[in-house]
């Protein structure tokens, strides 16, 4: 393996010992910027690529390092957003000094964006979590900005590189919380044999405090929270649904 380039990104914030961002515990590195504007986003304040703090690769593996002796078998960094894509250059140096460093290395992602970058940095990523906003170009191209033909093209090449993935959706009510969604994700599931699960996650509008310090509108204010009964109905009809061996 090459040695990585010396180079600096823009980094939002930082997690020490997160439990929900893939394998076992992880050190998260949330990357500032996104080039899609979900209706459902719960960080706006990551979408702006010129802010947050100035780190380098290196600076972001010794934080993670001093969390080591945590991460367990399965632990080690995460790197999610905003959208991490949009530094896959940045973050590819990162997930290469934590191959050296024998840190498991995951990326959290929307799989909007493809370039020699993002190829560079899935040759040094051994987990995906990626989310499948909704199941239809219609509702992707209104509530996310971009098509499902990228997230699926990008799932295609996770496929072809035999990366463990998880699937991610957010289920809102009235949005996406249909049997007819739950059929089509769990074709795209079974079609694809790096899935290993899919995780169906809330809608949540503890991001409202968010949008109001920044004065901006939050688009699914009016929409209720799903019940914790609703999702286990969900839940059931998609286990249903999956090839043996994903889970949920």
């Amino acid at each position: 393996m090459s040695e990585p380039r010396t180079s600096s990104g823009r980094i939002h914030s930082f997690q020490s010992l997160g439990t929900v961002d893939g394998p076992g515990v992880r050190f998260v590195a949330f990357l500032q910027g996104c080039p899609l504007r979900c209706a459902c986003c719960h960080n706006p304040d990551t979408w702006n690529a010129s802010a947050g703090e100035v780190c380098t690769a290196e600076e972001v593996v010794r934080r993670a390092l001093c969390y080591r002796e945590y991460f367990g078998a399965q632990g080690g960094i995460t790197l999610s957003g905003g959208e991490p894509l949009l530094q896959a250059a940045f973050a590819a140096e990162i997930f290469q000094l934590c191959k050296r460093e024998g840190i498991h290395t995951c990326l959290d992602t929307s799989g909007s964006l493809w370039n020699g970058d993002v190829e560079r940095l899935l040759r040094v990523t051994d987990h995906v979590l990626l989310d499948i906003k909704y199941t239809n170009d219609a509702d992707y191209r209104a509530y996310v900005g971009c098509s499902i033909e990228q997230p699926l093209a990008f799932l295609d090449r996770l496929e072809e590189y035999g990366i463990p993935t998880v699937l991610r959706q957010v289920i809102i009510p009235t949005r996406n919380d249909t049997e007819e969604n739950l059929r089509v994700l769990g074709r795209i599931a079974n079609r694809h044999a790096c899935v290993q699960k899919v995780e169906l996650l809330p809608f949540r509008k503890l991001c409202q405090v968010k949008y109001d310090r920044m004065r901006l509108d939050f688009p699914l204010a009016s929409l209720p929270e799903p019940t914790s009964e609703s999702m286990d109905s969900l839940q059931r009809s998609l286990r249903a649904i999956l090839k043996p061996g994903c889970t949920l």
